[in-house]
C-alpha cells in the first residue's frame, strides 16, 4: 500500500482508526505505571541535533560522490535483503514516545537495529528508553519527517515500508545519478522533488540547502535542466490559464470579493482594465482575460520570482504562507517551486553581479521595489527524481515515491 492510500483510508470513519487507537488507549495505563526517566528538553535536543547531523554532509545528492555512496549502499542491502530483511513494526506502537513501556517496542528496537539507527545491545525490551529516542530520531531525518521521537502516522508507515523496496530505490536511482553526474556544471543547483529541498553545489559541495514546496501530484514540478538567467524582485503575478480554469473561478463562486481582497486585476485582450462583475462566473468565460496579481504582502510570489526558461511556465520563487515549508510532505504547489531562505538563495545566485549583496537583497525587499536583475553567470539548475540517496559516512536517506516514477522504474526523464 502506498502512503497516500494508507492516508486516504484513515478517515474514512471511527472503523478505519479504532483499531489503533483502542490499542493506544488500552496501553495508557500500562505506560503510567511503566514509566521510564524521561529526557530533558536539552537531551531531546540534543537528540535531534545528532540526528540531522548525521545526514547534514556537503556531499550532494547528485554527484559522482552520490554514485559511490549509493553503491556501497547497495552493496550493504543486498545480503541483508536475501536474508529476509526487517520485521513489520506491529500497530501497538503507534504513538509510543520516550518514557512508555508496552508490547511492540521489542519489534521497533528490532527494526532500529536492522536499518543501524539503533547501535547494538545485549537485550531488547520493551521500554522506550533513551537510545530507542535517539534512533528512532536518526530514522525520522533519513525519512524527512519531522524529528520528534513519536511513532506518528508518517513514521509507522516509514517503519513498514520492505527492505526490498528500499533496495530497489537504492538501484534506480543509483542509475539515476550515473546518468546525470558526467554533465554537471561546476556551480549547479538541484531541486529533488521526492525530498521537497533544494541544494546550491559549487566545487562538488553543497553551499546551502533549501526547504522547498514542489508541485501536488496532480500538477507535477516538470523534471528538466536549464539555467537561471533572471531575478524579479517584487513581482507581479501573471496568473496561469491552468489556474484560472481550476481555482480562481471557483474561488470567485465562493466569494466575490476574492480578486479585490488578493490584489488581482483583471485585463482584457486589448490590455484595458475591467471589473469582475463583466464576467460570467457560471461558465469558462474568465480563462479568456488576464489576471494580474499587484505586488506585495498577499503576492503569491512573495518578494521575488526567480526565472529559467523552460517550456512549462515554471519558476522558482518565495511565498507569503511560509507555514507549509515546516511539512512533512510539502506538495502544494501548482508546479512552481517555492524556496525557504529564499534571500540567502537569491545572494548566492546573484554572486558574480557584485552589486547584489545580503544587505542590498533585504533593502530591496523592504521597500518592495519592482526591479528586474540579469544573472551575470547563468547557473545552471536541475529539477529531478532522486528518491534515495547515501552520503560517505554510509548513511542512507529515504522518500517517498510520491511520482510514482519509482514504480515506473523511470530512469532517465526528458529535459
Amino acid at each position: 500500500m502506498k502512503r497516500r492510500d494508507f492516508l486516504r483510508l484513515l478517515p474514512i470513519g471511527a472503523a478505519a482508526t479504532l483499531p489503533m487507537m483502542q490499542s493506544a488507549r488500552a496501553q495508557s495505563l500500562w505506560d503510567m505505571m511503566n514509566q521510564s526517566p524521561s529526557l530533558s528538553d536539552a537531551e531531546r535536543e540534543a537528540n535531534s541535533a545528532a540526528a540531522i547531523q548525521a545526514i547534514d554532509t556537503v556531499e550532494p545528492i547528485l554527484s559522482y560522490d552520490t554514485v559511490n555512496n549509493l553503491q556501497m549502499a547497495i552493496a550493504q542491502y543486498e545480503p541483508f535483503v536475501a536474508h529476509g530483511g526487517w520485521e513489520q513494526v506491529p500497530q501497538e506502537t503507534y504513538g509510543v514516545t520516550m518514557g512508555a513501556s508496552r508490547d511492540g517496542v521489542v519489534q521497533l528496537k528490532r527494526r532500529l537495529l536492522a536499518s543501524v539507527d539503533m547501535p547494538m545491545v545485549e537485550n531488547v525490551d520493551q521500554a522506550f528508553d533513551a537510545p530507542t529516542d535517539a534512533a528512532l530520531r536518526r530514522f525520522q531525518a533519513r525519512h524527512g519527517l519531522q524529528v520528534n521521537g513519536q511513532v506518528d502516522e508518517a513514521t509507522w508507515y516509514a517503519l513498514n515500508v520492505p527492505a526490498e523496496t528500499r533496495l530497489h530505490q537504492l538501484r534506480l536511482n543509483l542509475l539515476r545519478v550515473q546518468a546525470m553526474a558526467p554533465a554537471l556544471a561546476d556551480r549547479y543547483v538541484v531541486v529533488n522533488i521526492p525530498a521537497a529541498f533544494i541544494e546550491t553545489v559549487e566545487g562538488g559541495t553543497v553551499q546551502r540547502r533549501h526547504t522547498a514546496v514542489v508541485g501536488r501530484i496532480d500538477r507535477q514540478t516538470p523534471i528538466l535542466k536549464s539555467r537561471i538567467h533572471q531575478i524579479n524582485f517584487n513581482p507581479f503575478w501573471n496568473v496561469p490559464v491552468s489556474i484560472i480554469r481550476r481555482d480562481l473561478i471557483k474561488y470567485m463562486n465562493e466569494n466575490p470579493n476574492y480578486l479585490t481582497e488578493q490584489r488581482i486585476r483583471i485585463y482584457d485582450g486589448s490590455g484595458q482594465e475591467r471589473l469582475s462583475t463583466d464576467i460570467n462566473w457560471q461558465t469558462e468565460e474568465a480563462v479568456n482575460y488576464s489576471f494580474r496579481q499587484d505586488p506585495g504582502p498577499q503576492n503569491s510570489m512573495g518578494n521575488v520570482k526567480i526565472n529559467f526558461n523552460n517550456p512549462h511556465a515554471v519558476y522558482l520563487h518565495d511565498t507569503p504562507t511560509k507555514g507549509l515549508f515546516g511539512e512533512n510532505a510539502r506538495f502544494y504547489s501548482s508546479g512552481c517551486v517555492r524556496v525557504d531562505q529564499v534571500q540567502d538563495f537569491v545572494a548566492w545566485v546573484l554572486r558574480d553581479n557584485g552589486d547584489w549583496g545580503q544587505g542590498e537583497i533585504a533593502g530591496v525587499f523592504a521597500t518592495g521595489e519592482r526591479k528586474d536583475v540579469d544573472v551575470r553567470n547563468p547557473v545552471e539548475l536541475h529539477t529531478t527524481y532522486i528518491s534515495a540517496w547515501a552520503n560517505r559516512n554510509g548513511v542512507v536517506s529515504f522518500r517517498d515515491d510520491v511520482y510514482e516514477l519509482d514504480m515506473a522504474g523511470k530512469v532517465s526523464f526528458e529535459t
